[in-house]
């Protein structure tokens, strides 16, 4: 059984393909596995798989026979994994030199909390790199672990995918998988937090999270931005079933105002004619959903 395995979804994305794979392949750190899922992609990424897979022994493709969207290629990879801990990788993005032996090690040194937390760089089609903003938080964590009952700020991290190491039995017993839509990221990454009894952090850069030029799907304005009221009321319900989280609902219905407005202010996410309909939807889920006695935080913390 490998320490780690990283499932990596795939579509129409043959031209960044071979990057995001030879950045987990030539890891020093060796013992991981790769489950590639080809989500039925036109191009020829199911062939750059293939030949990856026939190479490389840690590489096991997956080839769906139609088009289910990120969040089901990513269920479709965790049901083929076999490792201590879950990783998912977009295939536009890639892993940092060491990265993989960093995470090995703060997991041992953290005694295999249920989720370890670990940075980024964004980097930009015009050769800009930045740090993110959340270096200083991940490192004062050093190797200790918290619930996010001990430290709630743990929940004010960068709610993706692709940040964290899960240890796997914790996400199966969980019952955590992800949705169909766009902003599947959000929903998971908030219901494991909120479930890990020992969430770890990583200070170092792990993953260089590529800022395209066009092609994102989240970057393409259209009526898809529309998902993120599903997700939220799939979290929203999931919250419902489980009252000794209630003092969480707060800082969770703050994070989803801030989600809604940050998409609403980005015209590459919401059409300009779409606005009226989504600031609608946006409004009746702050007044369905916001807790009793609920004060926005002063400052930017509560916009």
């Amino acid at each position: 059984m490998p320490r780690l395995s990283i499932v990596v979804p795939v579509f129409k994305v043959q031209g960044y393909l071979r990057e995001c794979l030879d950045s987990v392949l030539h890891q020093s750190f060796t013992d991981l596995e790769v489950i590639a899922v080809d989500d039925c992609s036109p191009d020829g990424s199911g062939r750059i798989l293939d030949e990856y897979s026939a190479r490389d022994g840690r590489v096991t493709v997956l080839h769906l026979p139609e088009n289910v969207g990120l969040g089901r290629a990513r269920n479709a990879g965790v049901d083929r994994a076999t490792g201590d801990y879950l990783l998912f990788l977009d295939s536009d993005d890639s892993y940092l030199d060491g990265a993989m032996e960093a995470v090995a090690r703060q997991l041992d040194a953290c005694g295999d909390p249920d989720v370890l937390v670990f940075d980024h760089v964004r980097s930009y089609w015009w050769n800009l790199v930045r740090p993110s903003r959340f270096g200083e938080q991940l490192a004062a964590a050093g190797t200790r672990t918290a619930s996010v009952f001990e430290n709630p700020e743990l929940l004010e991290l960068f709610a993706v995918a692709w940040n964290k190491a899960y240890r796997r039995e914790f996400y199966r017993s969980g019952g955590l998988t992800f949705l169909p839509g766009l902003y599947e990221d959000a929903p998971l990454a908030y219901e494991a937090m909120v479930l890990a009894e020992r969430i770890g952090c990583l200070a170092r850069a792990c993953v260089d999270y590529r800022q395209r030029y066009q092609g994102a799907i989240t970057r393409s304005p259209g009526r898809n931005h529309f998902d993120i009221f599903p997700q939220y009321t799939s979290l929203f319900a999931f919250l419902d079933e489980r009252p000794h989280l209630d003092p969480l609902r707060p800082l969770l219905f703050e994070r989803m105002i801030n989600h809604f407005v940050f998409c609403l202010g980005r015209p590459d996410r919401v059409r300009p004619s779409d606005r009226r309909e989504y600031f609608g939807l946006a409004a009746a889920f702050y007044h369905r959903y916001r807790p009793e006695g609920f004060r926005p935080r002063a400052g930017r913390a509560g916009l």
